[in-house]
C-alpha cells in the first residue's frame, strides 16, 4: 500500500511538472511579441499576417489558445511545422533514432569505463592509481564538449585520416561524436563510483563481512556495490534523459542528425511549432526518467517505502 501511494505520489509530480512545462512553452512565444508576425518571414506583408494569424488561432482568446494547446499534446497533436508542412510529432520521430543511438552509445562506454575507474580508485585510495584517475577526472569534467569535439575531429579525421568527421551512417561516424559526449560523463560516474564507493566500504556492516572472512571481491559486488549505486542511478538517469533530450552542441559539430540540430535549424527557420515539440518532448524524457529513477531506488532500497 505504501508503495502504490509512493509511486502515484510520484506520478501526480509528474503530470504537474508536465503542466507547467507546457504553459512556459506557450506563454513563451506569447511573451516574444505577436506569434503570428515573428513565424512570417520578414518580407511578409500585413494582409498576409492578418491571414496567417487567423489560421493559426492567433486572434482567439488566450484561454481558448491555451486550451487548444492542450488538448492538442493530450490527443498527440503538436502543431505542423512551418516549413515542412508536416506534423512537428512526425519529425521529431524521424530524428529520435539517431539521438537515441548516439547517447545510448555515449552513455554505455562512458558507464562501463566509469564503473571500473572508480572501482579502482576507491579500492586503492589514496594511491597512485587514484590520483592519476581523479586528475583524469578532473580533467574530463574541465574540457567543454565543443572544443573536445573539435580537437577529435582536427587529429583523427584531418591529420590521421582515420575517422569520418561528421554524419551518419556506420559505427566509424558513431566513435567520434559518441567519446566527445561521453568524456564528460565518463568523469562524472567515475569520480562519483569512486565517492559513493569510499562511503559505503566505511559502513559497520561492511567491517563485520570483512570480520566474518569474506574475500574483498565478494564484500565489494555482493554487499557494498548495490548501495553503492543508489546515487549513481540518480545521476545515470539525468544523464541519459539529457542526452536523449538532444545533444546539441555534439550534433552540430559532428553533423548528427539528431533532435538537438533539429531544435537549432527550427530556431533558425522560425520554425517554433517543431521548437515546442522539442521542449516538451526533452521535458517528458526528464519526467520519465526521474519517475523510473524513484522505482529503482525502492528496488535497490527497500527502506525508502517508507
Amino acid at each position: 500500500m505504501k508503495t502504490a501511494t509512493f509511486v502515484a505520489g510520484r506520478a501526480l509530480q509528474g503530470l504537474v511538472v508536465m503542466l507547467g512545462v507546457s504553459a512556459i512553452v506557450f506563454f513563451a512565444l506569447m511573451l516574444t511579441g505577436d506569434p503570428a508576425r515573428l513565424m512570417m518571414p520578414a518580407e511578409a506583408s500585413r494582409a498576409e499576417i492578418d491571414a496567417f494569424r487567423r489560421a493559426m488561432g492567433f486572434d482567439d482568446p488566450i484561454a481558448v489558445q491555451y486550451a487548444r494547446f492542450l488538448a492538442g499534446i493530450l490527443g498527440g497533436d503538436l502543431g505542423k511545422s512551418l516549413r515542412y508542412q508536416r506534423p512537428a510529432l512526425d519529425l521529431l520521430f524521424e530524428r529520435l533514432p539517431a539521438t537515441a543511438l548516439l547517447a545510448f552509445a555515449a552513455l554505455v562506454w562512458s558507464t562501463l569505463l566509469g564503473f571500473v575507474l572508480g572501482t579502482v580508485a576507491a579500492l586503492r585510495r589514496d594511491g597512485v592509481l587514484d590520483f592519476v584517475i581523479r586528475v583524469i577526472s578532473l580533467l574530463g569534467q574541465a574540457v567543454p564538449v565543443f572544443w573536445l569535439g573539435l580537437m577529435l575531429i582536427i587529429l583523427f579525421a584531418l591529420h590521421l585520416r582515420w575517422l569520418p568527421s561528421g554524419g551518419m551512417g556506420s559505427a566509424w561516424q558513431l566513435l567520434l561524436p559518441s567519446v566527445s559526449l561521453g568524456a564528460y560523463y565518463l568523469s562524472a560516474i567515475t569520480r562519483l563510483v569512486r565517492a559513493s564507493l569510499i562511503e559505503v566500504l566505511g559502513e559497520n556492516y561492511i567491517r563485520t563481512a570483512r570480520a566474518k572472512g569474506l574475500s574483498e571481491r565478494r564484500i565489494v559486488v555482493h554487499h557494498a556495490m548495490r548501495n553503492a549505486l543508489i546515487p549513481v542511478i540518480t545521476v545515470q538517469g539525468m544523464y541519459f534523459a539529457a542526452l536523449l533530450g538532444g545533444a546539441l552542441v555534439t550534433e552540430i559539430i559532428f553533423a548528427w542528425p539528431g533532435i538537438g540540430r533539429l531544435a537549432v535549424e527550427s530556431i533558425q527557420n522560425r520554425d517554433f511549432p517543431v521548437v515546442q515539440a522539442v521542449v516538451l518532448f526533452a521535458a517528458f524524457v526528464f519526467v520519465a526518467v526521474n519517475f523510473l529513477v524513484d522505482l529503482a531506488y525502492v528496488w535497490l532500497n527497500p527502506r525508502i517505502r517508507l
